[in-house]
Parts: C-alpha cells; sequence; structure tokens
C-alpha cells in the first residue's frame, strides 16, 4: 500500500521534505571546501600563505596565478602594440624581480612567435628580436669587483639558458656615456656626481644618466624599442616622489604605457604588475635574481619608498589606488607608439594601437624638455626665461634651459660650479641643451609672431 503523510511510519516524506533544504543550505565542510581551492579553476589547491610570507595571491593556485600574471603583461602589450613582428626590442636588465619577470615574458612571447612561424606555411609574420641591456653602475656606488663578477656571471647564465632565438646580452659601465677611455669617463663621472650636493638629486642624476645610456645602447645596435620592468609599486613610488619634487607638470608623461618622447620609444609592460606579485612569481618558478645596489634611505626617493611600504602593509591595494589616481590625469602627445604604416605588421595589430592609442584632444602638447631629466616643460615658463638666454653663454643659460625640479635638486647652488658641471656633462646632454635652447627660440618665436615687426616694417 502507498504511503502518505498521515500513515508514513518511517518518516521517508521528512526526509525527501528536508533534503531540498540541504541543498540551500550547505554545512560549513562544503563551504571550507570550496573556500580552500583556487578562485579561478576551482580544481586547485590555492598558493600556501604560509610559503610566500602571507601574500594576497594566495587565492590562486600557481598555474592560475602565472596566468593570470602573464595575462596582465599581455593585454598591456597587445593593447598598446608596444611589441610587433617587425621590432627588435632591447630588455633593460638590473637582475631585480621585475626586471628577471619582464625578460622572461618577453622571452616565452618571443618563443611563441617563432614556433608560430615555423608551423606557418608562407612564413609571413616575422619574430621580433630581443636584446639585453645592463648598465653597470658600479665605478659610482664602488661595489666589489668580485660581486659584480659573479652578478654578471649569473646574468649571463639567465640570458643563455633562454630557449632560441638567441638574445645578446650587452653589459654597459655607465661611465661609457662619455666618448672617452673608461678611466677619463669614470673620473668626469665622479666630478659630475661630487658637484651634487643633495641626496635626492644624485640619486636622481645618476638614474637620468642609465635612462640616457640604455638609449646608446639601443640606438648604437638598431634596437627600435626599450622595455623597462616598471611596476604598479615603483609608478606609486614615484607618484608621490615626485609631487614632493615639484614634478607635477610632466607626472602624467612618466607613468603612460608607452613613453615616446625618447629617440628609442620606452614602454612599461608591467605596469599593472606589483612588485609583491613578480617576487612571487620568482619565487614560484624558480627566477634567480641579482641585487648588487641598496638604495639609500637618506634621499626623498627611499624614504617615499618606506612610506609606500608601510601603507601596502596596512592595505593591499594602496599602490593601485595611488595609480589609478594619477593615471586621471591628461597624457602627453607622445604618451603613444607613433602609427604603423608598415604592411609588414599585421592589420589587427594596426587596428589594436588605433584604438588604444591617445586622441591628439585627450593630449598635452609639448615641444620643450629638460635637457637633464627630459621632462616635458611648461611653455609660459619658457617665456618668462626667452630674454635671459639671449644674454649668456652656453654654460651659463643651461641652468634656465632645465626644470624647476633639477634646478633646485641636482644644479649646485653656486654659480661658479655651475660651468664645471656643464664641462663635466657627457656630449648628449650637452648637445640636447644646445638643440632645446634653438628649438625653445623657434617655439617662442612663433609664440610671439603676432607682435614682431616685419623687416618692411621697421625700416619705416
Amino acid at each position: 500500500m502507498a504511503c502518505n503523510s498521515s500513515s508514513c511510519q518511517s518518516n521517508c516524506y521528512k526526509i525527501e521534505d528536508e533534503q531540498p533544504q540541504l541543498l540551500l543550505h550547505p554545512t560549513n565542510s562544503t563551504i571550507n571546501k570550496h573556500q580552500n581551492l583556487c578562485i579561478k579553476c576551482k580544481v586547485n589547491q590555492p598558493i600556501s600563505s604560509d610559503s610566500v610570507g602571507g601574500a594576497d595571491d594566495v587565492r590562486f593556485c600557481p598555474d592560475c596565478f602565472r596566468n593570470n600574471l602573464y595575462g596582465k603583461f599581455r593585454l598591456a602589450v597587445t593593447s598598446h602594440a608596444m611589441i610587433t613582428p617587425s621590432d627588435n626590442v632591447l630588455v633593460a636588465f638590473s637582475g631585480g624581480p621585475a626586471s628577471r619577470v619582464v625578460l622572461q615574458f618577453v622571452h616565452e612571447m618571443q618563443h611563441r612567435s617563432q614556433k608560430n612561424f615555423d608551423a606557418s606555411k608562407d612564413r609571413s609574420l616575422p619574430v621580433f628580436g630581443v636584446g639585453v641591456a645592463f648598465i653597470d653602475e658600479s665605478a659610482v656606488y664602488h661595489v666589489p669587483s668580485e660581486k659584480v663578477n659573479n652578478a654578471v656571471r649569473e646574468m649571463k647564465l639567465d640570458v643563455s639558458t633562454l630557449a632560441p632565438p638567441t638574445k645578446q646580452l650587452h653589459i654597459v659601465p655607465i661611465e661609457n656615456m662619455y666618448n672617452s677611455d673608461s678611466t677619463d669617463g669614470k673620473y668626469k663621472l665622479i666630478e659630475l656626481l661630487n658637484d651634487v650636493n643633495d641626496a635626492t638629486g644624485k640619486e636622481d642624476l645618476l638614474c637620468h644618466l642609465r635612462m640616457f645610456a640604455l638609449q646608446k645602447v639601443a640606438f648604437e645596435n638598431g634596437y627600435n624599442r626599450l622595455v623597462l620592468g616598471t611596476c604598479t609599486s615603483r609608478i606609486a613610488c614615484h607618484v608621490l616622489a615626485a609631487t614632493l619634487k615639484g614634478q607635477g607638470y610632466s607626472l602624467s608623461a612618466d607613468i603612460q604605457y608607452v613613453d615616446a618622447r625618447w629617440q628609442i620609444p620606452v614602454v612599461l609592460p608591467l605596469r599593472d604588475c606589483t612588485a609583491q606579485e613578480l617576487n612571487l612569481f620568482c619565487r614560484l618558478n624558480g627566477l634567480k635574481t641579482v641585487q648588487l645596489i641598496d638604495n639609500p634611505l637618506s634621499s626623498i626617493n627611499g624614504l617615499v619608498s618606506s612610506f609606500v611600504t608601510l601603507l601596502q602593509e596596512e592595505n593591499p591595494s594602496r599602490e593601485c589606488t595611488i595609480v589609478r589616481t594619477a593615471g586621471k590625469l591628461s597624457p602627453f602627445h607622445f604618451n603613444r607608439i607613433p602609427e604603423i604604416n608598415d604592411c609588414n605588421v599585421p592589420l589587427a595589430t594596426r587596428r589594436r594601437q588605433k584604438r588604444y592609442n591617445i586622441k591628439p584632444t585627450e593630449a598635452i602638447s609639448s615641444e620643450s624638455f629638460c635637457p637633464l631629466c627630459n621632462s616635458p616643460l611648461d611653455n609660459s615658463e619658457l617665456l618668462s626665461l626667452s630674454s635671459v638666454r639671449s644674454h649668456q653663454s652656453s654654460s651659463s643659460s643651461f641652468p634656465t634651459a632645465c626644470c624647476s625640479s633639477c634646478r633646485f635638486q641636482i644644479l649646485p647652488k653656486d654659480p661658479s660650479l655651475v660651468e664645471h658641471f656643464y664641462s663635466c656633462l657627457p656630449q648628449q646632454l650637452i648637445t640636447r641643451a644646445k638643440q632645446g635652447e634653438s628649438g625653445n627660440s623657434s617655439l617662442l618665436r612663433d609664440q610671439i609672431q603676432d607682435c614682431l615687426l616685419s623687416d618692411s616694417e621697421d625700416e619705416t
């Protein structure tokens, strides 16, 4: 006889009624089981927080974490057309986690392109070339030669163990900025830095010289892109430090994905990755890192870095918040890769670049740059300094060609020392200063053209 709710003695009706409630209200063990799985694949165990020092990315399993980080890199590269098949890119390598990761990712991207090229029948798309550059600053920081040699040996091993295509490693002392023998160049460099009394100014000047050295290596060896490992954490520190140093006008130029004001455009494919993520990636993948120089904490840059680290400990999203807020500043017209008209570049790449490139109406135009830091200058400041430049020599007018931050932090306060500082500069910077003065004169003439008298009017 069929059971009914009134005559059933086995409680089967109760079991059937309670079963849906068990599905709607899972037990604590079921919840904990799902919480202990990777939030992306829902299959593997997440990274142990004990093994990574409490990192925030423990919610991912190792494979998903690698794919997520590489996905950020790949999106930045493709969205802003940083690397195309016809390019020859130079990766700036310091041995730290950021530069090690960007080298690994660029290598993986090149390796995949090589596999696609080998598998294609027509082989229409070439594979971009990759080089690596290390700027040796041991002459400035007095690092023991044994430590430098060990670091260089590790770098050569890291580059040589990467799968083909082969990547050339350029090891360049920073004193090679001077077109003279190494001893004379080293002497001039030390003399130049000794003229700077401010610790922040000395650190900034060395950073500017490093960029000029990388540009020289890239230009002389036929590279058309310079890839830096600058990450979110580094940019967050730069935002605060630049604000403190009065570099607000030029700040937006330094924090974009692309910076084409240089002769060789600079790209930042790790802009959306934090230092914590990069350190974790190196640890999980067994990538060796080298730290030759400890940044001094006495400078503004060092103090800001310590401050941001404390903020990050309190709230892991602080660095991203700083960068996202600064990203609302209007970019400059050079914060994009020049339009590509090469028929060898895939149509999809050209369309993507056209889509993501900033529009001229959204960009700030600047034709004048500081000869020391290459920061864009405000044209109103040039107008106020035009009369000063016309009555001074090159060495005397050099301070007026620099931005206000460089004049305050780097240039000697004593006017008698300015000429010595000028004489110790690499010829590349002196040439830039002279070209800048010439360009600024033309720019000023265009701005006041309506106020100038013509030759015929002057005669009457």
